[in-house]
């Protein structure tokens, strides 16, 4: 993590044993979003993606019912998009229809950015995919704390499904 002020970066890297491209297109096909997109137990039943630079997307997340079963929605636009290598994206907390709504109003703590700025990269390495997130923005405190392990776990998601996607 590397500090501007008094705001942090979440930098996570991954191996996985598949090819760019499939690691592309879990990330850019909506059906296989919906696969692995949230941490453990939680699901996404709802994900619309309109994958084009200036392009928006809804990604809808459900607790589990032992903890609930509350939505909670996120939404972002595309802002660069180099196939195969890079996704730069904004999200935000926001209504089901993708619009922004202010995070302290919704019951999230202060600590959560308003907006977080993504960087995907993915780096062939052979037969292998090296995947670099970076979330920019983010203020130390539980709600990071919470993010690092909320992607971690995606990942977990998507490492154990990549194989059904090919």
């Amino acid at each position: 993590m590397t500090e501007r002020s008094n705001k942090q970066d979440i930098v996570i890297t991954r191996e996985y044993d598949y090819s760019v491209e499939l690691l592309w297109k879990a990330w850019t096909d909506p059906t296989l979003l919906m696969k692995w997109w949230g941490p453990t137990h939680y699901t996404s039943p709802r994900c619309e993606v309109d994958f084009r630079e200036g392009g928006k997307y809804v990604f809808c997340m459900r607790a589990p019912d032992t903890h609930g079963g509350l939505e909670s929605y996120s939404a972002g636009v595309y802002k660069k998009i180099v196939p195969m290598k890079r996704l730069e994206f904004s999200s935000y907390l926001s209504d089901r229809d993708g619009n922004a709504i202010d995070q302290v109003r919704a019951g999230v703590p202060s600590d959560f950015p308003a907006n977080i700025e993504f960087v995907i990269e993915f780096n062939a390495k052979g037969e292998r995919t090296e995947l670099k997130i970076t979330e920019y923005g983010w203020t130390a405190g539980e709600m990071m704390k919470y993010a690092i392990m909320g992607m971690n776990q995606s990942l977990d998601k998507l490492a154990a499904n990549l194989f059904a996607f090919k």
